[in-house]
């Protein structure tokens, strides 16, 4: 039997359920999930094995014009999986009717690629809105093939991901069998912590803070993970420690309780905050946080 293998790349509008999907077809939560839009800001790799198949998904952020330096990179991940995808998945969300960048638009609807153009959120809708989205996208992207999912609920993954392994093509495995992503442990450590901050600060302070794990020590049974989380201003680090450290204690109680089941270890996790001036539009300082080349 002959070995498939290549790269399957999600794009999309911020919020349309990107990480959502990707981890649905991974089954292991590598991407964060919230309801704030820039959610996600890498490209993150997700790698699914079979006997005769490996597909790396890539999770990319959504599409957005970029204000500032750090947009600009997140922007650049999502050129980047237009390069090297072998098969695109194009996600909407069952209202919506453009993407908000007509360059990469332009690029979906000329790809030389086999393009699986995926209308998300159908258990949000009727059928026949469902019906008149299919016919709308089928004029729009016409060298797509549509499906229509929710991710959340797991409806139609399979169809999409049988789909996915009849289009890839052959060639041995990129990685080794048994590996579930590229990004190094310190990766998910940061994005977990990010997390609780998206879910529990409001305003521009989960879109001023980046995460940094300077420690990382494991033994059989311990993890101990030293973290700082980073502001671009003095008032959004007290409002991130918030009142006698309350704040600042949730999100480390919380992203403990999701870092113990992603290692399955117990796990002493210590946050200190620092303000580091501009970090967002600092090319120096976004190369040193994985942002550039």
């Amino acid at each position: 039997m002959k070995h498939k293998a290549g790269f399957v790349n999600i794009i999309g509008n911020p919020n349309v359920g990107k990480s959502t999907l990707m981890n649905a077809f991974v089954g292991e939560r590598l991407s964060i999930i919230t309801s704030k839009a820039q959610t996600t800001r890498h490209r993150i790799l997700g790698i699914v094995n079979g006997d005769d198949f490996q597909i790396l998904f890539s999770d990319t952020p959504g599409i957005i014009k970029p204000a500032y330096e750090l947009q600009n990179s997140m922007m650049g991940f999502v050129k980047s999986a237009f390069e090297d995808a072998d098969v695109l998945i194009y996600m909407v969300e069952i209202g919506e009717k453009e993407l908000k960048d007509e360059s990469f638009f332009n690029k979906i609807t000329h790809a030389k690629i086999p393009v699986l153009l995926v209308i998300n959120k159908i258990d949000k809708s009727n059928q026949q809105q469902v019906e008149e989205k299919i016919e709308y996208w089928k004029t729009k992207v016409s060298n797509a093939e549509i499906f229509v999912i929710s991710a959340l609920e797991k409806f139609n993954i399979e169809a999409v991901f049988n789909r996915i392994i009849e289009l890839l093509p052959e060639s041995p495995a990129f990685y080794p069998k048994d590996q579930l992503t590229d990004k190094p442990e310190r990766f998910f450590i940061n994005e977990a912590i990010r997390e609780k901050i998206l879910l529990h600060y409001k305003k521009e302070i989960p879109y001023s803070v980046e995460v940094e794990t300077e420690e990382f020590s494991e033994t059989d049974k311990l993890i101990k993970i030293r973290s700082i989380i980073m502001v671009e201003r003095e008032t959004q680090k007290g409002i991130i420690i918030g009142h006698k450290g309350a704040a600042l204690k949730r999100v480390g109680t919380e992203a403990r309780k999701d870092l113990q089941q992603f290692f399955g270890k117990k796990i002493h996790l210590e946050l200190y905050v620092k303000v580091n001036k501009n970090w967002r539009s600092d090319k120096r300082q976004l190369r040193r946080f994985g942002y550039n080349d």
